[in-house]
């Protein structure tokens, strides 16, 4: 079989419906015909008319924050400290830190599009679901979760949509030497506006960014805002999601692919 990618990615893009307002990315476009300037600041004596068609060139302005987009979470980005359990606390890398070998690894896909939205996932879950798909897990593998968000992104709901993963989940991969996942939600977590509701029937603090707060003990990244998670199978496919390099960050924007590669799989 021929080497075959699937875009695991969604756009940057304005007007679109991928985080909360105040969180949405913002590009400027500047196309040919208003660029003429800027190449003859460069050029003394430059006139626009002797440019080819005078035009000068596209570039665009792009105002960003580290979680817009597909992008991967640094465990700095969870909590200044990790792995409490395993090791001994120590300060919490970031996304310039994470090691290249978790994010080129074996992917594993857990569908739970048939959780309703702001239902947590347990270790329960993850566990019926592996036995489902006849998959054992092996540390470093990529373990990707396709929710109900996937069908939304978009759309109004989006950012509330989706089942998320809770510590237990969370713990019960990385206890197993998972050390990168990933959602096709907002965040990795259940959507903040049904726990809002949990937390204010029992003011248990405990609920909130659980799954995000396992990398205290137990140092992470995850993938956040991933496309296209129905188009791929349970395994036999490799992940590819390097971040970009931003100095002390706490996420990374990735292109994330998956890659089917008979090679990959016999190394």
């Amino acid at each position: 079989m021929p080497r075959k990618f699937v875009d695991l990615s969604i756009y940057l893009e304005n007007d679109v419906q991928s985080d909360p307002p105040a969180f949405a990315p913002r590009i400027q476009y500047l196309r040919h015909d208003a660029t003429a300037e800027q190449i003859a600041s460069f050029f003394p004596g430059l006139k626009r008319e002797d440019l080819p068609d005078g035009e000068g060139w596209a570039v665009e302005f792009v105002q960003l924050n580290t979680h817009n987009g597909t992008h991967l979470d640094a465990p700095y980005h969870f909590h200044s400290t990790m792995n409490r359990k395993a090791g001994g606390q120590e300060r919490a890398i970031t996304i310039d830190e994470v090691p290249l070998e978790w994010c080129f690894q074996p992917g594993v896909k857990l569908d739970f599009r048939h959780f309703p939205d702001g239902y947590v996932v347990s270790a329960r879950d993850v566990e019926a679901e592996l036995h489902r798909i006849a998959h054992t897990l092996q540390p470093l593998e990529i373990v990707v979760v396709n929710t109900r968000a996937g069908s939304r992104y978009g759309q109004p709901d989006y950012v509330a949509a989706g089942a998320g993963m809770g510590y237990e989940a969370t713990m019960y991969l990385l206890e197993r030497g998972v050390r990168l996942t990933g959602t096709d939600a907002w965040s990795w977590d259940a959507p903040f506006v049904h726990t809002a509701k949990k937390y204010a029937q029992s003011h248990d603090p405990t609920l909130i960014w659980e799954g995000h707060k396992a990398g205290r003990d137990i140092g992470y990244c995850h993938l956040e805002k991933l496309h296209n998670l129905e188009a791929l199978p349970a395994d036999g496919f490799y992940i590819s999601c390097f971040p970009h390099k931003i100095r002390g960050a706490s996420a990374g924007w990735t292109r994330a692919v998956a890659i089917f590669d008979e090679a990959l799989q016999r190394s």
